[in-house]
């Protein structure tokens, strides 16, 4: 089984069903060594997307391609593949449950008891292998999932929800786990609902919204660049801001001001924040000039409105 990394790249991808179009001509890349976060509400086509990349819905319109082919069982065959229905059987132990699920992906069942006690440990589950799936906390049961999809080694990762249910500490813990995927060339593509936690990790996103692709691009990208509106805090009055040429004072509270500067230039923006700067320390002082940088939440918002 070749588990060469690839990228993964959707052209046109529809399904209909009936006359409810739930994915709508996408179309996006996750690319080799990069974390691609797929965010979108409740019906927006993210699961079904992942589903026909996955082969497990037939495609109605459009085609995957695995590197630069389209792609075939046995490509799909080396992904890492979370799906939202959670696949486990409750009253099989854990490790036997694991174990079966590498042989399924192809492992023998050496490599996949090896596999799967690396994960064990590294998800801080080891201690539970001998116990029953529905002896474990939704969290934990969670883990396991995780692990599923990890066992092999994966040539991609699709995962959808990945971090539901999960507290800060195993969040880290499967955080560290896709980098090193990452850090080998493994694209990974995971949906979430946790904006903040998007940000944090992703190289790239792709926002989903009623079934198109609405904006994608690195979380930079998407809020527009570099920020043009910052913070200014003064050690006296910063009224003097409303005279500078080339800003606009959004607001002046005494000796906080925001401000704007509405320009593309990264030159032109670090001169004009360099005359802030001059201009403030002949007025007393300046204690603070800071970015702004939006909320992935606020620019969400914003595009899928």
């Amino acid at each position: 089984m070749d588990t060469t990394p690839q990228d993964i790249t959707v052209e046109g991808l529809t399904r209909r069903f009936g006359d409810l179009t739930a994915v709508d001509h996408v179309d996006f890349t996750v690319e080799q060594g990069m974390m691609t976060g797929f965010v979108g509400g409740n019906g927006a086509g993210k699961t079904t997307t992942m589903r026909m990349i996955m082969g497990v819905l037939s495609v109605t319109e459009g085609r995957v391609l695995w590197g630069d082919r389209p792609i075939t069982t046995a490509d799909q065959r080396t992904i890492g593949y979370m799906p939202e229905e959670r696949g486990l059987y409750p009253k099989q132990k854990v490790l036997d449950q694991l174990i079966h699920l590498g042989q399924l992906k192809g492992l023998s069942r050496t490599a996949a008891r090896r596999s799967v006690m690396v994960l064990l440990e590294r998800l801080r589950l080891a201690d539970r292998a001998h116990d029953p799936v529905e002896s474990l906390s939704l969290g934990n049961q969670q883990r396991v999932q995780i692990a599923a999809a990890l066992t092999i080694e994966p040539a991609a990762l699709i995962l959808d929800e990945p971090f539901s249910g999960l507290d800060p500490d195993a969040v880290d813990s499967m955080a560290d786990l896709l980098r090193e995927h990452t850090s080998r060339g493994v694209p990974v593509l995971f949906s979430s609902h946790q904006l903040d936690l998007v940000d944090r990790l992703c190289d790239r996103l792709v926002i989903l919204a009623k079934g198109r692709v609405r904006a994608s691009g690195s979380p930079t990208e998407l809020r527009g660049g570099a920020p043009q509106r910052h913070r200014l805090v003064a050690v006296r009055d910063a009224g003097w801001v409303r005279e500078l040429p080339g800003l606009a004072a959004v607001d002046v509270d005494g000796p906080t001001a925001i401000i704007d500067i509405p320009t593309d230039s990264e030159e032109e923006r670090r001169r004009l924040l360099g005359e802030v700067l001059a201009e403030g320390l002949r007025r007393g002082g300046v204690l603070e000039v800071s970015p702004i940088v939006p909320p992935l939440s606020e620019v969400y918002r914003e595009v899928t409105a």
